[in-house]
């Protein structure tokens, strides 16, 4: 897969124009201006958000090695939720360019940078599918390796996930409804934890471990009877 973008040393560059006329910007989208905020006690998160800082200074070479951090990441999240893997580069790319001009908006408050990207990403896929009719089509040949990205801590749910092979799981997966099937992208899919999650779907914690409650239970349902 190779999506690359123009990453240019200041915030609007000229490649920026491919995206034409953009609707507001999501509340979602943006974390507030770039004052100071607390230190990520992680240190990958750390790093990405010292990435971030540089970015909002100028610098190309930190915004692009953001790019190559998360873009694998994302395009799994939006070929998953879309299923056409043309599509999944484009809204991919997109989603990048759309950080470009949005990254001296927002600021450290609690998650990765990952899960912003991932925001973003999610507002492409809400507008495609509002503005479109497409069929969900299962693509796991791209999504199959890796599992579980991020770790998703080890528990029931997580059993019923990771006992199914990947193809199983995205087949079923699929089969869910639009609220469930995100749920499980990001949680068990992408690795997100609960509250990142929650942050992504515009959800309260509590509605999101409801949500993941009732979606696995379905997919217990789903999964061939020898692997629940």
């Amino acid at each position: 897969m190779s999506m690359p973008i123009a990453v240019a040393a200041g915030p609007a560059p000229a490649t920026l124009g491919l995206l034409g006329a953009r609707p507001a910007t999501s509340d979602a989208e943006t974390t507030g201006g770039t004052t100071e905020s607390p230190v990520p006690a992680d240190g990958v998160v750390a790093e990405n958000w010292e990435l971030v800082r540089a970015a909002q200074r100028g610098d190309s070479a930190a915004f692009a090695t953001l790019y190559d951090r998360h873009v694998e990441g994302v395009y799994r999240y939006v070929l998953l939720r879309l299923g056409d893997r043309h599509l999944a580069e484009d809204v991919t790319s997109e989603t990048f360019l759309r950080a470009l001009r949005r990254i001296t908006s927002i600021s450290y408050q609690g998650r990765d940078v990952g899960a912003w990207f991932t925001t973003i990403a999610r507002n492409l896929v809400l507008d495609h599918v509002k503005s479109s009719r497409f069929r969900l089509e299962v693509v796991t040949d791209e999504v199959a390796e890796g599992g579980v990205s991020r770790g998703a801590a080890p528990g029931p749910e997580q059993q019923v996930i990771s006992r199914s092979t990947s193809d199983e799981l995205l087949r079923c997966v699929a089969d869910l409804g639009d609220d469930q099937r995100e749920c499980i992208i990001l949680r068990f899919i992408q690795g997100y934890s609960v509250s990142e999650t929650a942050a992504i779907m515009q959800r309260n914690e509590g509605a999101v471990k409801a949500l993941q409650h009732r979606a696995v239970r379905r997919l217990a349902t789903l999964l061939p009877h020898g692997l629940r």
